[in-house]
């Protein structure tokens, strides 16, 4: 049975159907970033000081030529100061709040599904454990674009095909022998989005089910066969969030974009004793750096004391302390205490290493 998908909004006023609306699915539980997602859901981690969600509309929001009305979030139970903060990011932007929940596991399309309300007219689809740079200028002669990146082993990803037109054909899930190097990566645009609706109303109509879970290229293949022109978008850069080791690169090239736009990513009253930081860094209000070498590519979360360590390219979270510790390649959670020598770890929430 499917769920009955619920909502919450925030006060803005409708605007009209003409606009740009946003999905972004993610109720996923984040298993291979554990144990940091085990407090905190994966699309909320920061990278870069910003948790990836965030950044993720921003970055639509900033390339998109169209006026954005509303942005979904689709979520699990994430509790009300996480729905009250993902309302805010889509006020900030200028549009509509809204949340729905996705109260079992049932695969891509379903999630998409459980706001379907904003199936309609033009919607852009973004799974939230994924970052990008991207050409996203929309063509109106098309049907829809999904943005793709071209990649060396496809066969841990959903691929396309295109014919000699430069269109998609069809869609092919972890590919053990080669059809195509082109991964999709969870970013979509449908001109008219209840053609979508439409076909995912079929699969769950009809039990179209894989591997337990209604899939998204389910309805896409359905959506070409009916004689909708799909293109692929040019992606320059794929900035996946999945595990510790992608995130913390993801980090590195959030900060590096970060220095190409000028921004400064150091607080004022960050106290810094006998020390060094050396960029690109992000370093929030209330940290205090003794001791220490800081950098390139580390983030440090507000309220956090760094002692008598030396850190590279890691992610520390708020209201940690690191002290006697050489850190690379690192995440440390919020509310963290370490202390040692170690070179490459993932300590999450609340934990004591001494």
């Amino acid at each position: 049975m499917i769920p009955k998908e619920e909502k919450v909004d925030s006060e803005v006023p409708e605007k009209n159907n003409t606009t740009m609306k946003i999905i972004v699915p993610m109720a996923g539980r984040g298993s291979r970033l554990r144990p940091h997602t085990l407090t905190i859901p994966k699309p909320l981690i920061p990278v870069g000081g910003k948790p990836i969600v965030h950044r993720l509309v921003e970055d639509i929001a900033a390339i998109c030529s169209d006026k954005i009305d509303e942005i979904a979030f689709v979520i699990g139970d994430f509790g009300t100061e996480v729905e009250k903060e993902l309302i805010q990011v889509a006020e900030n932007l200028g549009a509509k709040g809204s949340i729905y929940y996705q109260e079992q596991p049932l695969g891509t399309a379903h999630a998409v599904y459980c706001a379907k309300e904003l199936l309609d007219g033009p919607v852009v689809v973004a799974f939230a454990d994924t970052l990008f740079k991207a050409d996203f200028k929309l063509d109106a002669s098309v049907d829809g674009i999904l943005w793709v990146k071209q990649i060396e082993d496809p066969s841990a990803f959903g691929v396309v095909q295109l014919n000699e037109s430069n269109e998609i054909v069809d869609f092919v899930e972890k590919p053990q022998t080669f059809v195509s190097d082109l991964a999709m990566i969870g970013i979509y645009y449908f001109k008219k989005g209840e053609n979508l609706r439409k076909e995912i109303e079929f699969l769950l109509d009809n039990k179209i089910i894989k591997s337990g879970e209604y899939q998204l290229p389910d309805a896409l293949r359905r959506l070409t066969e009916a004689g909708n022109k799909f293109k692929p978008g040019e992606v320059e850069e794929w900035l996946d969030c999945g595990n510790k080791e992608v995130t913390v690169h993801t980090n590195q090239r959030v900060l590096e974009y970060d220095v190409e736009k000028g921004l400064e990513n150091v607080a004022e009253n960050v106290q810094t004793e006998n020390s060094i930081i050396i960029p690109p860094c992000y370093i929030a209000e209330n940290v205090k750096i003794v001791n220490s070498i800081v950098g390139p590519h580390v983030s440090i979360g507000k309220d956090s004391m760094i002692e008598n360590s030396i850190l590279k390219n890691s992610i520390i979270q708020n209201n940690s302390l690191i002290k006697n510790a050489l850190l690379q390649d690192s995440m440390i959670g919020n509310q963290a205490k370490y202390q040692g020598v170690i070179s490459d770890i993932s300590l999450g929430d609340f934990s004591i290493i001494a």
